[in-house]
């Protein structure tokens, strides 16, 4: 992951291609005057310090993001709301381009002033983005004389943007990418130990690779969520109406015979007789089984007093997924406990994954944690091993 970045490149007066991740939530509905709105800033404000540095060194800024899966072009997957809140946030005007491609947007790129931002209108409206269409990716590269990958939560795909582009030229990273990439690229290639791993989230087939690469590196593996059910079903342990992928339990099996001691699993749990956040619940033991027409929602306080003593003294901890339906009030305690541990462990302290991030902040303890993800499925193939075709694409030092 020796990758150059916006510190190793002459940027003045250069027109520079910046794929940033604006892929941000807006309002459901547009205001009166048709307007939509972003209701959650957090990718645009982790684009910043890369922006801020190019205006700095006298660059002409283009930027260029997705948002949502557009068919086509369409009102509310415009990029305006984002182009909206950037000028609010660097205090500067900054334009919507009509399109990301064509006469215009040429024009418009062309006509840029040092210190200039244009951010161009979402890349998806057109297929050929997605396709790694080579004529399209020409175009987008024509626009600029140096290309910068700042959208880690895009860097696991092969499209014109994020990889495409980087053939016609030069391609380095900005700051988001290389913290990306210096936290969780490191936990898998040289982590720091004691180094515990804990996930979570419903489903285990999404977790194998990142359990199977997780085993080699990592010291423990403290799993809860709707995962851990998997494991309980392949031990014969009763589950009652939980939540199981049966087509898992023989990996599940595997995993748990690879590594013994390693895989950490739920002791106690929270049940609920109904998946609903005003479910009658009870605790019980994991070995005691879970009685018909009760399901798994939560893991239990001897599971987090568990948990606490793999997570005090370890160097590294990295999260990924909550430990319950965080979302429902009776069933946050396990993922908000494991949040607190993780504020108060003194490790350095990696969150990946949407579901952790947002449990992470809803808790209060973002500010806490050493490096909060923007990249949900990027992360989950970087701590699987895998190599990112948005990655690969930059030069290297």
């Amino acid at each position: 992951m020796n990758k150059k970045t916006i510190r190793d490149i002459d940027l003045k007066n250069k027109r520079v291609f910046v794929r940033v991740d604006f892929n941000v939530p807006l309002s459901k509905s547009p205001d009166v005057s048709g307007n939509y709105t972003v209701t959650d800033d957090t990718r645009i404000r982790a684009a910043l310090p890369t922006i801020e540095f190019l205006i700095t060194q006298e660059a002409k800024v283009i930027l260029a993001s997705h948002l949502g899966r557009p068919k086509g072009v369409e009102a509310k997957s415009s990029l305006a709301p984002a182009a909206k809140l950037l000028g609010e946030l660097l205090k500067k005007n900054v334009p919507l381009a009509p399109d990301c491609v064509g006469a215009e947007v040429e024009k418009m790129a062309m006509a840029l002033k040092s210190g200039d931002v244009l951010l161009l209108e979402n890349v998806r409206f057109h297929a050929e983005e997605e396709k790694n269409d080579p004529a399209f990716a020409k175009q987008l590269a024509a626009l600029a004389e140096v290309y910068v990958n700042d959208a880690f939560g895009s860097a696991h795909r092969a499209h014109a943007s994020t990889e495409g582009i980087a053939k016609h030229l030069p391609a380095v990273g900005g700051f988001l990418m290389e913290k990306e990439l210096e936290y969780l690229a490191g936990a898998v290639t040289n982590p720091a130990h004691p180094f515990v791993a804990i996930l979570g989230g419903a489903k285990i087939s999404d977790k194998i690779g990142v359990i199977e690469n997780l085993l080699t590196q990592a010291d423990k593996i403290l799993i809860g969520g709707g995962m851990a059910n998997t494991f309980f079903k392949a031990q014969g342990i009763k589950v009652g109406d939980s939540l199981v992928e049966d087509a898992s339990l023989e990996t599940a099996k595997k995993l748990m015979e690879k590594e013994k001691g390693k895989i950490v699993l739920p002791v106690d749990v929270a049940l609920g007789d109904k998946f609903d956040k005003d479910a009658q619940t009870k605790m019980v033991k994991v070995s005691d089984g879970v009685p018909d027409g009760w399901r798994i929602l939560d893991i239990g306080s001897e599971t987090v007093n568990q948990f606490a003593k793999e997570i005090n003294g370890a160097k590294l901890i990295i999260w990924n997924g909550p430990m319950g339906v965080f979302e429902f009030p009776n069933f946050a305690k396990g993922t908000n406990a494991v949040a607190k541990l993780l504020a108060e462990s003194g490790a350095t302290t990696v969150i990946g994954g949407g579901e952790s991030v947002a449990a992470v902040e809803g808790a209060g303890l973002a500010a806490k944690m050493s490096h909060i993800s923007t990249g949900g499925g990027a992360s989950l193939e970087l701590l699987e091993g895998k190599i990112l075709p948005g990655v690969a694409a930059l030069m290297e030092k």
